[in-house]
C-alpha cells in the first residue's frame, strides 16, 4: 500500500487540493483539483497527474466550505483506496510576526491564527477550517500549516517598517508580504531553469486575482510590494492595492462610512472590477472593447512597471525579471506591455517566444533577461510538510 499526502489550498470560494505519493527521494504528484463556486452552485473537477479527467460534476447547491471538504474526503477514500494518508499539507496566508517556519497544527496554533483573521479576512478564515475540521475528526492525522508570510523574513528593518512609532512594529504592525509559497517555489526553481540567475538581483511577478511582487537578492526576499495585510501594492481582481490612507479618513468622515462598508469596498468592489465597473477577470477585460476595461487593464500595467522600478532601487539595479501565477504565466499581451514599459531598464523582449510561451521571452543580448516559469504552491507546501514530519515511504 502507498503512502500519500495531501496538499489543501482553501479559499472562499474555492478548495484545491493534490495528492502526492511519498516515494524514496523525491514526491510524484498523483492526484489534483478543486472544488469551485463554494457557497454557490459548487463544481468538482479531479484529475490525474497527466491530465485525464476522473471527475467532473456539480454538486449540490449552497453547500458551504465543510460540506466540500466532507466530499473530497469522500471522493479520495475511493480514489486513492490502494494508498494510506499520511499527513496533510496547508496553505495559510498570514503568520504574523511568530510563525516564520512551517508549523505543525495543533489547537493553540489554531487560537493563535484565528488572531490574525482581520490582517487577512478574505483568506484567513478559509484556511483555517479545514484544518480546525481535521483536527477534530481526525487527531491523530499529522498537519502541517505553511505560511505565505515566512518567506519574506529575510527581509531587512527597513523593508519592514512603517513610518510609525516604534511601539507599533514591535506589537506586530509592520510589512509582512504574501504569496510567500509562490516566490519560495521560483528561487527554486531559478538555479535548474537559469542557473546564471539564481544568485543576482530578481524581480519575480506575481500576477494573478491576487498580485504582488518581490525582489529576491541571491534567492532571497529583500522587498515586496504587500504589507501589513494583503490589500496593498498593486491593483488586483477586487483590492485596490495601494492607496493613500487618507482616503480610508475622508470615506468615514466625509462619507459616513463604517468600517465593514470601507472593507468591502478595499477588498471585494475595487481593483480591476472597480476601475472596469466589468469584471475582475484579466480575460473578459481582454476581451472587452470598453474604456473601462481597456483603463483597468492599463492601469494594472502602469503600475505593475512602476513598481519594479522601485524594487529594483531596493536592490540597487536588476538583472532578471520572472513572470508567474494565472495572468503572469497565460498572458502574452500583459507580459507584452509590462515590457514596453520597462525598455528604459535594457529590457529587450522577444514578442515570437511570447507569443508561444517560451520559458525565455527576452532576446539573446538583453540587459533585463525576461522569463515565463509557472509556480508551484502546492508542491512547496507538499516539500515542507514532508520535511518537517521527516515523512519516509511505508516499507
Amino acid at each position: 500500500m502507498r503512502d500519500f499526502l495531501l496538499v489543501i489550498n482553501a479559499g472562499s470560494s474555492s478548495l484545491k487540493f493534490q495528492v502526492f505519493d511519498v516515494c524514496d527521494d523525491r514526491l510524484d504528484m498523483r492526484l489534483r483539483g478543486q472544488i469551485e463556486g463554494i457557497g454557490t452552485r459548487a463544481h468538482f473537477k479531479a484529475l490525474e497527474a497527466a491530465g485525464a479527467v476522473l471527475a467532473d460534476e456539480p454538486l449540490p447547491a449552497g453547500q458551504d466550505q465543510r460540506a466540500a471538504l466532507d466530499h473530497l474526503g469522500n471522493w479520495l477514500r475511493q480514489a486513492a483506496a490502494d494508498g494510506h494518508l499520511i499527513a496533510v499539507g496547508h496553505r495559510v496566508v498570514h503568520g504574523g510576526a511568530h510563525y516564520s517556519a512551517p508549523t505543525r497544527v495543533n489547537a493553540q496554533l489554531l487560537r493563535e491564527l484565528e488572531s490574525l483573521v482581520p490582517l487577512a479576512p478574505l483568506h484567513q478564515p478559509f484556511n483555517l477550517t479545514p484544518m480546525r475540521t481535521l483536527l477534530e475528526a481526525q487527531p491523530e492525522l499529522p498537519q502541517v500549516a505553511c505560511f505565505d508570510t515566512a518567506f519574506h523574513r529575510t527581509q531587512p528593518l527597513l523593508a519592514e517598517l512603517f513610518a510609525l512609532p516604534r511601539q507599533f512594529y514591535d506589537e506586530g504592525v509592520r510589512r509582512y508580504g504574501f504569496h510567500g509559497l509562490s516566490y519560495e517555489y521560483i528561487a527554486r526553481e531559478l538555479p535548474r531553469r537559469a542557473p546564471e540567475l539564481a544568485h543576482k538581483r530578481v524581480v519575480v511577478a506575481h500576477l494573478g486575482n491576487g498580485a504582488s511582487l518581490c525582489a529576491l537578492d541571491h534567492g532571497c526576499s529583500v522587498a515586496t510590494t504587500m504589507g501589513f495585510t494583503a490589500l496593498d501594492g498593486l491593483p488586483m481582481g477586487t483590492r485596490c492595492g495601494g492607496l493613500d490612507p487618507g482616503v480610508v479618513i475622508y470615506l468615514a468622515r466625509e462619507r459616513g462610512m463604517g468600517i465593514d462598508a470601507i472593507e468591502a469596498l478595499l477588498y471585494q468592489r475595487s481593483g480591476l472590477l472597480g476601475l472596469s465597473g466589468e469584471s475582475n477577470d484579466m480575460r473578459a477585460l481582454l476581451a472587452s472593447t470598453s474604456p473601462g476595461a481597456r483603463l483597468a487593464v492599463d492601469y494594472f500595467v502602469y503600475r505593475i512597471a512602476r513598481e519594479i522600478g522601485s524594487l529594483a532601487a531596493a536592490m540597487g539595479g536588476i538583472d532578471a525579471l520572472v513572470f508567474t501565477a494565472g495572468i503572469g504565466e497565460n498572458s502574452p499581451h500583459i507580459r507584452a506591455q509590462v515590457a514596453t514599459r520597462l525598455r528604459w531598464l535594457g529590457l529587450e523582449l522577444d514578442a515570437a517566444a511570447n507569443d508561444s510561451g517560451a520559458a525565455c521571452i527576452s532576446r539573446p543580448g538583453s540587459r533585463l533577461a525576461a522569463w515565463t516559469i509557472a509556480t508551484n504552491e502546492e508542491l512547496m507546501i507538499a516539500l515542507h510538510t514532508r520535511e518537517l514530519l521527516n515523512l519516509s515511504p511505508a516499507q
